[in-house]
């Protein structure tokens, strides 16, 4: 069984108002990428996974207009994806929805939130993911009440062998300072944006201590926008969303090893899962910043990761047209992880 996480740098950009694809010239939401090329980039980069199921980062938007499930039903049926059937969960209004394209030959996919629906005054613990959390975020005595951007996407899996577990795609909110006017702004907004992250970090284990508790096998995957290291704001709270997720070491801890081996150093190389060009110094910043993390069950299974970095997987670096589509499709590259199952 092979499973795959991949933010797809605005994929909503690739579809017209009737989810058909614009397949054609016009610019892409990718610098200098027609949609065209970011179209047949994406096909060669989901044909080559060859996955039994990707869950997608940033999917195609569910609103009034558009929908996200025909959508990639129609991008599978285009290029002729044996990952043909699409299932989502709450929309959200930043067009990045989250959604899972699978094989229904080989899994089967059910949307199962969990936790308490709540009312405009919120929950405390681990409330629906598209309701409302109540916690004190700046230990002012005060609580506050945080909301999910993008409500992670909660699904109960059965794979045609018989094998059935819980998984989670989520999307964390960014933490960066947009709209500061200067560094006290930024600073001041960044701190909020921690926070805020933080906060959903703790919602999400909270959900996934309860799948745990009960003993129920488990995968939580997607862009945690956060990773050891990345930024200034992790030694002022002391750890990152990262290491909320994963939880601590025993019976109740997630496995990923490229997290792991991340958090075990400060220096030398570290795997990396995204490439951003940052204009002002004219360089790209490479982070960790998608990632799958399982229960003691998969790996009792033979699980095995990989990042579908270009420049860094050697497969990948020999094929020059996956190299090359894995460039132009996203600013993100897909993580797998297969097991027996």
């Amino acid at each position: 069984m092979r499973i795959a996480t991949y933010n797809v740098e605005w994929f909503a950009g690739l579809f017209d108002q009737e989810d058909r694809l614009y397949n054609d010239a016009g610019w892409s939401a990718r610098h200098n990428v027609t949609r065209a090329q970011q179209t047949r980039a994406l096909g060669t980069v989901f044909r080559a996974l060859d996955a039994d199921a990707v869950m997608i980062i940033e999917a195609p938007d569910q609103s009034g207009k558009q929908g996200t499930v025909a959508a990639l039903e129609g991008f599978a049926a285009h290029f002729g994806l044996r990952t043909s059937a699409a299932i989502m969960g709450f929309a959200n209004h930043t067009q990045q929805e989250i959604a899972l394209l699978y094989d229904p030959a080989k899994i089967t996919a059910t949307h199962t939130p969990g936790g308490p629906v709540t009312d405009a005054n919120g929950a405390r613990g681990a409330p629906r993911f598209d309701g409302i959390l109540r916690i004190d975020l700046d230990i002012d005595a005060r609580e506050d009440l945080v909301v999910f951007s993008k409500p992670p996407l909660e699904l109960s899996i059965e794979t045609a062998s018989g094998f059935s577990f819980q998984m989670i795609g989520a999307h964390l909110k960014s933490k960066a300072p947009h709209g500061a006017k200067n560094e006290a702004d930024a600073l001041r907004i960044g701190i909020a944006n921690r926070r805020k992250q933080l906060a959903q970090a703790i919602w999400l284990r909270g959900r996934i201590d309860e799948h745990l508790e009960r003993g129920s096998p488990l995968m939580v995957m997607g862009d945690l926008n956060d990773g050891p290291g990345l930024d200034a704001f992790e030694d002022f709270f002391g750890r990152s969303s990262v290491e909320i997720v994963l939880g601590h070491r025993g019976a109740f801890a997630l496995t990923d090893p490229h997290a792991t081996r991340a958090l075990g150093q400060r220096i030398g190389a570290m795997p990396t899962t995204s490439r951003f060009w940052i204009a002002p110094e004219k360089r790209y910043l490479q982070a960790l910043l998608d990632y799958i993390m399982v229960s003691p069950q998969f790996t009792d299974n033979n699980a095995r990761w990989r990042i579908w970095h270009p420049l860094d997987d050697p497969e990948c670096w020999a094929d020059a047209d996956l190299r090359d589509a894995l460039v132009t499709a996203s600013d993100h590259f897909p993580v797998t992880i297969e097991f027996d199952g």
